[in-house]
């Protein structure tokens, strides 16, 4: 039997909502934003990356890496996404 493959990260846009998501090199981005979670080799923490869509430039999230259950990596990236949507300088934990 062969077993899927894992997938270790996710990417997706999101418009972030009031007060934005916080950076650690440049404090709050808003607007629309490219968020990127990429699972660390350890299995159980999680980078996360940040960019205005359309940019070349990425910031890591503040917080960031942040853990993530086992397992749990689109768990985590869809509750991050929902949190950026709702903004307030959102963070990686």
């Amino acid at each position: 039997m062969n077993n899927p493959p894992s997938i270790n990260s996710y990417v997706d846009r999101v418009t972030a909502g009031p007060g934005g998501a916080m950076t650690d090199e440049v404090g709050v981005v808003t607007g629309d934003l490219t968020i990127a979670t990429i699972l660390l080799a350890d299995g159980h923490s999680a980078r996360v990356a940040v960019q205005h869509s359309g940019s070349d430039t990425w910031y890591t999230l503040a917080g960031s890496p942040a853990p993530v259950p086992a397992g749990q990596l689109a768990a985590y990236h869809r509750d991050l996404l929902g949190r950026i949507r709702r903004g307030g300088g959102t963070r990686a934990s």
